[in-house]
């Protein structure tokens, strides 16, 4: 089985959690969980009955920066034709946890059943996210 699936939109990483001053506890950043709820959705709407994968996986992520305004053509150019990566926030393993942490029991079971991941950084004239998930 293989779900592949976008979202179109700027990438947001993992933040870490936040501890309340007045009550002592940690809590997920609200944009953290809009973004993990906005993956989900996209996975639902492209995969609505779905069931979670229950052997080995392999998770392949594609980030698509925006390429900044004051770009050059030339630049812009060599950036389209993967000559040039970002090398901007959020960092790749923020990438990762946010996507991994999503597609719990979603895509698959538990993200301890990832065994094999590959993840890219490019720059794109539209920033989204490309996600295949797959048994192996």
């Amino acid at each position: 089985m293989i779900y592949e699936f976008e979202m179109i939109g700027d990438i947001t990483g993992k933040a870490r959690p936040r501890m309340n001053t007045r009550t002592g506890k940690a809590y997920t950043p609200a944009k953290t969980k809009l973004y993990e709820y906005s993956l989900r959705e996209y996975f639902a709407i492209n995969y609505p009955n779905a069931k979670p994968l229950e052997g080995r996986v392999k998770v392949t992520i594609i980030a698509y920066y925006n390429i900044p305004k004051s770009t050059s053509k030339k630049k812009a150019a060599e950036m389209l034709n993967n000559n040039l990566s970002p090398t901007k926030k959020p960092d790749i393993d923020n990438v990762i946890k946010i996507v991994l942490d999503a597609m719990n029991n979603f895509a698959y079971k538990d993200d301890i059943q990832v065994t094999k991941l590959e993840i890219e950084k490019k720059y794109a004239e539209i920033p989204k996210i490309h996600i295949k998930i797959e048994e192996y």
